[in-house]
Formats: C-alpha cells, structure tokens, sequence
C-alpha cells in the first residue's frame, strides 16, 4: 500500500516538474492546471515529510532527497507504464504471420522479453525472429523479407520504409581498466596502445571511421574484427583501445571489471537506434512495438548504464516518438 497521501498523479506531476524545473511545462505534460500541480506537490512532499524541490529558485531544482527518490519515482512509473501497454495497447491478435529482425546489441535479457510480449499477443499467430548485426537487418527490412526491424539508423530514407527513433546512443572509448592512468591520460593511452577497429562491413564501423576521418584522426591499421564480443575481450585483455557505444558497452557485462568506459576526446558523435516497417502495414501495429521497445530499454539497459555510467545522463536516451 502506498503511504497515504503518495498518488500515482502526484508521482507524474514530481517527474515532470523534474524534468523541466517549470510549474506551467509540468502543467503542459500531464494536462493539470497549474494550481493543481503545485497543490499535488505540496501533498506528495507533505505525505514524505521532506522538500523534493526548491520551491525558492526558478526554474525549480531539486533537493538531495529530491534527487534519490526521482530515480525510485521513474522506475516505479516505467514498470507501470510498460504493464499498462502490455495489457491495454499493443494488440496483435488479428496477425497471421510476424518476422521480426534485432539488432544483435539487443541479444541477451531484452530481446526474450519483447518477444515474450509478442507472443502472448500473437497467440494465433505464426512468429519468426533472427538477430544480427545493422547492416543485416536493413537489408533484410529493404528486401520485404521482414515486417519490422530493430536496427542503428544509417540516416538513409528508404523508399517504403517508415522508420519509428527508439534510442540516441552515444559513442564513447573503452579501454582495459588501469590503462588511462597508466599512460597518464585517455589521449596519451590511444597513442600508446593501438586501436581495435569494427569490421568496416559493418554500419557501425563505417560510422567510427567516418567520424574519424571527419575529425582528421589518423591511427596505424592493425585490427579490424567484426565480431563484437571478441572486440570487448581484446579490449579487456589490454590489447588496445576501441570506440563502442553504450548498448555495446552493456552487452559485454561480463568484462566490465577489466574495462573502464571515458567519453571520446574529440567532437562526440551518436547512433539512433530505431524500428522501422513497410509502409504497407497499419500504423498502430509499428508505433505499439514502438512505444513497448522504448520502455524496454529505458528500463532494462539506460538505467542500468547510467548507474554505471552516470556522465552519460542527458545523452543516452530514449527518443520520444
């Protein structure tokens, strides 16, 4: 039971008014007056028995208490929202057939549960799904071999295709843990150790060389490999250093006591990840694997990356369709 005076509306107004610092924005989002909105406050912060906000300073700032009990307050209202979509919104039952495509960064606790949603809607229907790298899994949408697909954007409009943003993923360098400090510093490090390059054949690798080059960033070619995992256990094992994002980074969990993660010394760059469909199907059918995908990730890979990872707050995230 919540305490009394702790309501879900009264957790909604706190995260909006979070987010924005602006009595009038946190009215806009979840479509209260203003004066309500202060009111719903003042009983949430009445019932904990401290100041979540400062109500003195404009635009409004947390409290230390403000900011522990946010995070407890988003996860409470993601694990609500994803129920309420699973229940309420996505409705898949009149499908016969569903191919599925996702990008293998997805391929570990998060791709099971979104195909476990899919299957309790489709009870009727006929499902197949395969994972493998971006550039697979577009050519594959492309094709029409598949309905939907989960992929890294190449930011190319593909006729026929609509695609859906479901995450921004910053690129960032890891390396083996000790091997900044070692060499006095990340830059020093990436001249003293070699870099680990992605398969060019791969979007993602194609992607870090043209930022690169870009950037006019010239380093000795020695290793290129295609198979990801490979390429975060050289990194841990202190072969060199490579330029991986996030969901990446999260895949390899099981090396993250012989890695450390920095953000990248030069002009920062970003993949999206999105969903894209025919644009024969209806548009509900897209936007509801969408919008479940969105809170999937949010949930099971941001949070836990910006428990880890906290300078990454504000770049990765969820985009918002």
């Amino acid at each position: 039971m919540l305490m009394k005076g702790v309501t879900l509306r009264g957790l909604e107004v706190f995260e909006a008014l979070a987010e924005s610092g602006s009595v009038a924005k946190a009215a806009e989002v979840t479509g209260l007056s203003q004066p309500a909105v202060s009111q719903q406050m003042r009983n949430l912060e009445g019932a904990l028995g401290v100041d979540l906000v400062d109500h003195g300073r404009r635009p409004m700032r947390l409290t230390p208490a403000g900011r522990s009990f946010l995070g407890r307050t988003q996860a409470v209202l993601r694990q609500l929202r994803l129920a309420q979509n699973e229940l309420t919104v996505m409705d898949l039952t009149h499908l016969s057939t569903l191919s599925l495509g996702v990008i293998d960064d997805f391929d570990n606790d998060l791709t099971p549960r979104l195909v476990t949603i899919l299957a309790e809607s489709m009870t009727r229907c006929r499902f197949k799904l395969i994972t493998a790298p971006s550039h697979e899994i577009s050519e594959e949408i492309k094709a029409r071999r598949l309905h939907l697909a989960i992929a890294a954007s190449s930011g190319e409009v593909m006729e026929g295709i609509v695609e859906y943003p479901l995450v921004r993923d910053p690129y960032i360098l890891v390396c083996a843990r000790g091997a900044v400090e070692a060499a006095g510093g990340v830059e020093a490090m990436m001249q003293a150790l070699p870099i680990l390059r992605y398969d060019r054949a791969q979007l993602i690798g194609r992607q870090i060389e043209a930022h690169l080059a870009r950037q006019k960033l010239e380093f000795a070619e020695r290793f290129e490999i295609g198979a990801h995992l490979s390429l975060m256990t050289l990194v841990a094992r202190g072969m060199g250093w490579a330029i991986t994002t996030p969901l990446g980074y999260m895949r390899a969990g099981r090396y993250h006591d012989q890695m450390e993660a920095h953000p990248v010394p030069f002009k920062p760059f970003s993949r999206t990840i999105s969903l894209f469909a025919g644009t024969d199907w209806a548009d509900r059918v897209p936007r509801d694997v969408a919008r479940t995908m969105r809170m999937l990730v949010g949930d099971m890979v941001i949070a836990p990356a910006l428990a880890q990872l906290p300078w990454l707050e504000g770049e990765l995230r969820v985009m918002e369709s």
